[in-house]
C-alpha cells in the first residue's frame, strides 16, 4: 500500500492552499473530500477576503480589528501572521488567476464589512469563495495533486499519540478503506449543521474532522463560540451576504426604520435583529442602491431571492432571520497547524487557532483558509521529509471501522435518528444560539446524553452498498452527538457573555474567563476545563 507525505481531509479554501503549497515542496500529497472540490463548504462564502491594502488602511489597524472583535481570546503572533501575510496573499491569488473585482483605474475594489474599520474586503462580486476554489483546484490538478472525492472519513489511525493515516467510507463503493500518511491534515470545516434548519450552510457541515480528532485524542478549544449571521432568507436560511450591508443595504423593521448599526461585529447585529423578531418581520432593503448597482455587485442575492422567495430585490423588501453561520471552535493548533497528535495538523474552520476567539471579524476566514493552510502545508511536507516509517496496512482501527460498519446494517433501528436530528437542530437554535442559559442548556445536555444512550437502538432502511446517502447521514448524525455535547458543556462552563456566547443569567464579560475553553478526553469521560492563552 502506497503511504503519502501528506493526506489533505478536506478541499475548501484552506485544504487546497495546503495541498498547492505541500506539493510545490516536491512531496507527495493526497486530497480526499466527503464530496468534490468545487461544492466545499469556501464555495459559499460571499462577502470577501481581507487584505490591508487600502491607503487609509495598514496592518496594524487589520490586527487591532481583529483582537478587537475576538474580544480577547486571541493570540497577537497568530493574528500578527495572518495581517502581516494578507497582501503577499493577495498577490500569491491574484497571479494564480483569481478574478477579484476592480475598480476603474484597475485596482482591486475594497468593501467594508462588520466590524471592520476600512474598506479591507476584495471581492469577486459576491462569489468570492467561489473563485478562489475554482482557481486553486485548477492550480492543484496542474501541479498533480492527487484526489480522492466522495470518501467519508471514519477515524484517524493513530497508536501511541502518532498520527499514521486515517480510514473512510467509500460513498461510491460503500467499503471501508485506509489511506496511510506520513502526516495528516484535517480541513474539514465547521459544526453549524448542529443547528439544522437554522443553519446558512450545507447540511453535510457535521464536524467529521473535528469529532474524529477528538476520537484520535486531540484537544478542542472555544467550541461553544458559534457565530449566527445576521442576514439569512426568512425560514430557508439560505446566506444574504454582508456584502449587501456593505454596499449599503440598510436592516430595518415592520414599520421600515433602521434600527441598528448594519457595520457592527456580526455578533451584536445579529441579536439586534432576532431582538427584533420578537415585534414583527425584520428586513434587507438594498432598494436604494439601485438595479444597476445591485446587478452588478450582488447578482447572486439577486437569483437568491428571486429563486427561493420570488422577490426582486431591486424592488422589494427581503425578509431575513439570523442562522448559525462559523464555528470559532475547533481543534487546538499552533501557528504551524499542530494539534496536541503527533504528525496531525488542522486548518480552516475545523482548527482554532487561536485568530477569531468569541467573535470572528467579518472578511477574515477566507484569509485564514489561505495564509494558515499554505503555512500549515509548508510545515507538514517538511516534517514528512524526516519522516521515515512503514507502517502496515490492515490497521486495527481499519478492523474496528470495518466490523462497525458493516454492524450498522444490523442496528434495530427503532429510533428515527432523523427525526432527532431535526429536533436537535430546534433546540439548539432556541436554547444554544444567540441567547443561553444555565437551565435551558442544561436541559439540552440531557437530551444528548439520553440520545447517546439510544444510539444503538437507531439505524438504517437503506441495506445498500453503493452511494447509501442513509448509511453516511447516520455517522454524520453520531459525530454530531458528539460534538454537540461538547459544544453544550463548554457553553455551561462559561458563566459570562462574551462574544457569540450571550447568557442571559451572567449578561456582562467577566475578567475570570479570559481565557480559552479546552475539551479533552480522560478516561474516555469528556472533561472541560479552562486555561491561559500562551
Amino acid at each position: 500500500m502506497k503511504i503519502y507525505d501528506v493526506v489533505i481531509i478536506g478541499s475548501g479554501i484552506a485544504g487546497l492552499s495546503a495541498a498547492i503549497e505541500a506539493k510545490s515542496c516536491g512531496v507527495d500529497v493526497l486530497v480526499v473530500s466527503k464530496n468534490v472540490p468545487t461544492t466545499s463548504g469556501s464555495s459559499q462564502a460571499q462577502g470577501g477576503i481581507n487584505f490591508a491594502i487600502n491607503q487609509n488602511d495598514s496592518t496594524q489597524s487589520h490586527i487591532q480589528d481583529t483582537i478587537k472583535s475576538s474580544n480577547a481570546l486571541s493570540k497577537y503572533t497568530h493574528i500578527e501572521k495572518l495581517c502581516t501575510n494578507s497582501e503577499q496573499s493577495l498577490h500569491w491569488l491574484d497571479n494564480m488567476g483569481v478574478v477579484f473585482s476592480k475598480n476603474d483605474d484597475s485596482s482591486f475594489a475594497q468593501r467594508r464589512l462588520g466590524g471592520s474599520s476600512e474598506k479591507r474586503a476584495c471581492y469577486a462580486s459576491d462569489y468570492t469563495g467561489l473563485k478562489i476554489i475554482h482557481t486553486l483546484y485548477d492550480k492543484c490538478l496542474n501541479l498533480g495533486v492527487e484526489f480522492a472525492n466522495e470518501m467519508m472519513l471514519l477515524n484517524l489511525i493513530t497508536e501511541n499519540n502518532i498520527c499514521y493515516g486515517a480510514t473512510f467510507l467509500d460513498i461510491k463503493e460503500g467499503e471501508v478503506k485506509e489511506i496511510l500518511s506520513k502526516t495528516t491534515i484535517l480541513a474539514t470545516g465547521g459544526y453549524s449543521a448542529i443547528f439544522e434548519g437554522f443553519t446558512t450552510n450545507s447540511y453535510s457541515v457535521t464536524g467529521d474532522g473535528i469529532a474524529a480528532a477528538f476520537r484520535a485524542g486531540a484537544t478542542l478549544s472555544n467550541m461553544e463560540f458559534v457565530q449566527f449571521h445576521p442576514t439569512a432568507l426568512k425560514e430557508k436560511n439560505i446566506l444574504l451576504s454582508e456584502s449587501a450591508r456593505a454596499e449599503g443595504g440598510y436592516l430595518v423593521d415592520s414599520k421600515g426604520e433602521r434600527f441598528v448599526d448594519e457595520l457592527q461585529s456580526r455578533d451584536i447585529v445579529a441579536r439586534a435583529v432576532f431582538d427584533k423578531l420578537k415585534e414583527g418581520d425584520v428586513y434587507l432593503d438594498v432598494r436604494h442602491l439601485g438595479s444597476e448597482k445591485i446587478n452588478e455587485l450582488l447578482p447572486q442575492e439577486v437569483t437568491i431571492a428571486k429563486n427561493f422567495a420570488n422577490i426582486d430585490i431591486t424592488k422589494e423588501l427581503i425578509p431575513i432571520n439570523p442562522a448559525a453561520h462559523y464555528s470559532m471552535g475547533g481543534i487546538k493548533v499552533d501557528i504551524n497547524g499542530k494539534t496536541t497528535v503527533k504528525n496531525l495538523y488542522a486548518c480552516g474552520e475545523c482548527a482554532d487557532a487561536l485568530i477569531h476567539g468569541a467573535n470572528r471579524l467579518g472578511g477574515n476566514s477566507l484569509l485564514e483558509g489561505v495564509v494558515f493552510g499554505r503555512a500549515t502545508g509548508e510545515y507538514s511536507s517538511k516534517e514528512a521529509s524526516k519522516i521515515t516509517f512503514a507502517k502496515q496496512s490492515n490497521t486495527k482501527q481499519f478492523i474496528n471501522d470495518k466490523t462497525f460498519i458493516n454492524g450498522v446494517y444490523n442496528f434495530s433501528n427503532q429510533i428515527d435518528f432523523y427525526e432527532k436530528r431535526t429536533f436537535m437542530g430546534k433546540i439548539f437554535y432556541k436554547n444554544i444560539g444567540l441567547f443561553r442559559t444555565d437551565l435551558n442548556m442544561k436541559a439540552v445536555l440531557s437530551q444528548l446524553r439520553q440520545w447517546q444512550k439510544e444510539f444503538n437502538f437507531m439505524g438504517i432502511n437503506d441495506k445498500g452498498k453503493k452511494y447509501n446517502t442513509n448509511l453516511v447521514e447516520f455517522i454524520e448524525f453520531g459525530n454530531m452527538l458528539e460534538l454537540s455535547e461538547i459544544v453544550v458543556v463548554s457553553a455551561i462552563s462559561r458563566c459570562e457573555s462574551r462574544g457569540s456566547h450571550f447568557r442571559i443569567d451572567y449578561p456582562q464579560i467577566h475578567p475570570s474567563f479570559e481565557k480559552i475553553s479546552i475539551a479533552y478526553r480522560v478516561d474516555g469521560i469528556l472533561a472541560v476545563d479552562f486555561e491561559d492563552i500562551k
